[in-house]
């Protein structure tokens, strides 16, 4: 009975949409690391904690202030695994940042258009001068 049970759980956890898996993967508190803008440390994102919770995200400054606020749409299945960030208030009401992500255990790295959002979506985890892509790595806040 308990391998029939057992079986049954592990069908229905392989029937899961990815997206919902890897946005629970990314569910929780992060904080910046480390930062790179068009080719240079941007030191002022250091500090920055992202909270993702279901469908949503929120960017805060390190002193609290919402920055940003909207829905996250992700891709884990794509090469590399796409991410965006869609602004459902303040100044980029609308708009979204298109990007790419790498989950290792505790450590998120991003890199999206959000400096130049005529770019489009990066291909590479790079963001070199000109490129109107800003790269992040984010380390999961223990709760």
């Amino acid at each position: 009975m308990r391998w029939l049970i057992s079986g049954m759980i592990g069908v229905l956890l392989t029937l899961a949409p990815p997206a919902q898996a890897a946005q629970k993967t990314l569910a929780g508190s992060w904080t910046a690391a480390a930062a790179e803008r068009e080719g240079k440390a941007a030191d002022d994102v250091v500090g920055h904690r992202l909270s993702v919770a279901g469908k949503d995200f929120k960017l805060r400054s390190r002193d609290g202030k919402l920055l940003f606020a909207g829905g996250i749409q992700t891709d884990p299945k794509a090469m590399p695994a796409t991410i965006d960030f869609e602004h459902k208030e303040g100044a980029l009401k609308g708009k979204a940042w298109k990007g790419i992500y790498a989950l290792d255990g505790d450590t998120l790295t991003i890199c999206d258009n959000a400096v130049d959002l005529e770019k489009g979506r990066p291909a590479t985890f790079e963001a070199k001068r000109g490129s109107g892509y800003v790269l992040i790595t984010f380390r999961r806040v223990k709760p």
